[in-house]
């Protein structure tokens, strides 16, 4: 009974991962419709266009579909892609779902780095911030915090591109891999060093959410009434922090993990831009600019899928940890 129950439990959230997904796809393809770009006039040029033929026009209209009613167009997209064909970008003229594999293996490790970089530091910083409340720790981690909470990306990464990479020299300055270099020369050690500062960014700014959140936390624990009972009883400060601290505040911790993921994918955008960074993030701003609708609505469902899929799985790993949420969670 109890597989029975986790199993319609995960089909449940899977059902409502694929409605939110056709909702996100419909939104999306109809702000895109209903941008003023035009794509002949963005990817061929004005003055292109007024050297060419009618007939010449027309054969780029019908490319690019601009003539054809939105719902009309939706609905011959979301079928092609419920039968697993993404389409074909009008852009870099290739199957969407190749573009997406290689822009996201670009950034998927960026993104994967500094999300875990910023919840072990957020974490680790919140807590020291919660034990030492009001001495010089805390008030530094607060301000940290809050600063980086105030701080947009791009500029973060502009600061950091001028002092690492122009002035110190240390880094390079943008793009995967080095200018010129075949890719069979490429070493793991390039793409480190070129992943390094866009990773960075992106860890600085995801440390300050779970930091503070967790600065409260420790000290709602610190101050409770078992904790003073421990301390009373003559129990170390270490253990009390890992029995009473950590116990007490990791189902909140992996909430804002699981729920920074759509904010590391949104900051990935602006930072894969200042950075030229050939991932997913630099094609979905390169498919808006370019009216290039199969790529840009591929990237968005697929990021809303990863989206999705960490929240699915922070609620599969609540009912790990605490088995009074999974059951009340089965139960509705």
């Amino acid at each position: 009974m109890k597989k029975q129950a986790a199993v319609r439990y995960v089909l449940k959230k899977l059902v409502r991962m694929m409605f939110l997904l056709a909702l996100v796809s419909a939104a999306t393809f109809a702000l895109v419709s209903a941008s003023p770009l035009d794509p002949l006039t963005a990817n061929v040029g004005q003055a292109a266009l007024g050297t060419m033929s009618r007939e010449q026009i027309a054969r780029l209209e019908e490319y690019w579909g601009t003539g054809i009613p939105y719902t009309e167009r939706f609905l011959s997209w979301a079928g092609d892609f419920f039968r697993g064909d993404m389409g074909v970008s009008l852009l870099y003229r290739q199957p969407v779902a190749e573009v997406i594999r290689v822009k996201m293996m670009n950034s998927l490790w960026l993104m994967a780095a500094a999300w875990v970089i910023s919840g072990a530091a957020g974490l680790f910083l919140g807590i020291l911030a919660g034990i030492k409340k009001g001495k010089l720790a805390d008030r530094l981690i607060s301000g940290y915090a809050l600063f980086m909470a105030s701080t947009p990306a791009f500029w973060l990464a502009l600061v950091l591109l001028m002092v690492f990479a122009v002035w110190l020299k240390w880094l390079p300055i943008g793009l995967s891999v080095p200018i010129g270099m075949e890719t069979s020369d490429v070493t793991m050690a390039d793409r480190i060093a070129h992943g390094i500062l866009p990773a960075l960014t992106l860890s600085m700014t995801g440390i300050s959410n779970i930091a503070l959140h967790t600065r409260e936390k420790m000290i709602t624990v610190m101050e409770s009434d078992y904790v003073l009972f421990a301390k009373a009883r003559g129990e170390s400060a270490r253990r009390i922090v890992w029995q009473h601290g950590i116990r007490n505040m990791i189902l909140p911790a992996m909430t804002l993990q699981f729920a920074s993921v759509s904010e590391i994918i949104g900051g990935s955008v602006l930072v894969e831009q200042v950075f030229s960074y050939p991932g997913l993030g630099q094609a979905a701003v390169t498919a808006g600019l370019g009216s290039d609708v199969p790529l840009l609505l591929g990237i968005t469902v697929i990021s809303a899928a990863v989206v999705f899929a960490g929240n699915l799985a922070a609620d599969i790993l609540y009912a790990a940890v605490d088995p009074r949420i999974g059951r009340e969670r089965k139960r509705s």
